[in-house]
Order: structure tokens, then sequence, then C-alpha cells
């Protein structure tokens, strides 16, 4: 009770253990046959399609769906922790320590004396200390192979820029854009254009990082955008 009486709201997250308990209870002998029988890999396309199904809501910016959707994803990592405890292997509390030892260690200008400029410098940092938490022999390296292009193009980008080595800053990214874009244009067909749409395409990516835009999200938009107008029903 607060000094005038009134109940106080429990401290947020408070909630969670009831949502660990539940899980529990779902694969324990006698709970849902279906949770009994899911493993790792069975749920896999699951937490995919609640990822994509949380960005579809972002995107059209249905809060009232998020909440929703990220119920959905919330309850994928609490699965496959129930699972993994059941294997030996960890639980969903190894999952949140390890998730704060990070977030801690990754914001030294937060929870030490590391004093930064901004957002992009605060990404940089994310970038380098990721880094050096393990050596990686190239960019690539680490990122899933399912990661649609532009945003894997992006991580690279981000990963080289944290290194030093960025192949492209924006003024060189519009003049490749610009050659490149002619040379797409006025190919004949048959022309074999692969490799200048390669750098197109990473050049757009470039400016659209310069400007704070991601490049993924905003070819998702345009296209839902474009469907529904072609189709009469935006």
């Amino acid at each position: 009770m607060t000094a005038s009486g009134e109940a106080s709201s429990p401290p947020l997250g408070s909630r969670f253990p009831e949502l660990v308990r539940v899980m529990a209870e779902l694969r324990a002998p006698g709970g849902c046959p279906w949770d009994a029988e899911q493993t790792h890999r069975s749920l896999a396309r699951h937490l995919l399609e609640e990822a994509h199904e949380a960005l579809a809501a972002i995107d059209s910016d249905d809060l009232a769906s998020l909440k929703d959707e990220l119920g959905d994803v919330l309850l994928q990592v609490v699965f496959h922790s129930e699972i993994a405890q059941e294997e030996g292997a960890f639980d969903v509390d190894d999952v949140t320590d390890a998730l704060i030892a990070k977030l801690v260690r990754r914001h030294p200008h937060v929870f030490g004396d590391v004093e930064v400029s901004g957002a992009d410098e605060v990404l940089a940092n994310w970038e380098k200390l990721k880094a050096s938490e393990g050596e990686r022999e190239h960019l690539e390296e680490g990122i899933p192979e399912t990661l649609p292009a532009l945003a894997r193009a992006a991580k690279v980008q981000r990963r080289a820029e944290a290194d030093g080595s960025l192949p492209l800053d924006p003024s060189e990214a519009a003049e490749i854009a610009h050659a490149r874009l002619a040379e797409v244009r006025d190919a004949a067909e048959g022309d074999p254009v692969e490799d200048a749409v390669g750098d197109l395409l990473f050049a757009i990516v470039t400016l659209a990082r310069s400007a704070g835009v991601d490049a993924e999200s905003a070819l998702r938009r345009k296209t839902s955008a474009f469907s529904k107008e072609t189709s009469g029903t935006g």
C-alpha cells in the first residue's frame, strides 16, 4: 500500500515468472500433448513467422497487434528455454543473465566511464565490442544466411565501419549509384549487368544508412504500398 492507502502497481516484469511456470506446466506430463512433443527444430519456423508478424505490425503502425505479436515472440523464447532446461543445456535464467551481462558490457557509456557523441558512435562501439569478444575471419562471419540481402549488406557495412574499413562514404556511394544506374538503364537485353546491379544496391544501402534509413524496411514498406495501390486497396 502507498502512503495514501492506494495499492501500488506491481513492478514491470513481475508476471514473467508466471509465464515460465505456465510454459513448464504445458510441457509437463498431463499437460498439452502438442507442446510436449515440440523440439527446437520443430519450433524454428514458428520463431521466424512470429518475428515477421511483429515486423508487419510495426510497418502498419498497429500497436495493438504489435503487443500480441511480441507476446508470441516472447513465447518462443520461453518455449525454447524450457526445452533446453529439460535437456540440461541451459534455462531461462541463463538466457536472461547472459543478456543482462551483454547489455551492460556493450553499453560502457551508460554503465562505465566511456563518453559518446551520439547514437552513431554507440552503434560503432557496439560493433567494436562485439568483434573484440571473438575473432572473426571475415565481415560476414556469424551473420545468418537467411538474413535478407539488404539487411545483410547493412550489417556488413556497420561492421566494416566499426573496423575502420568501410569501402564507401556517402559521396562515393552516390557517384557509384549514379554510374551503375546509368549502366543498368542503358544495358541491352542479355548484357551481363548483375555486378552493376549489385554495386548499385550496395551503394543505395550506404546512402540509406547515411540518411538514417533502414533500406530493408524502406523497401518492404514501398513494396506493400505499391501492392495496395496497384490492386486498388490502398
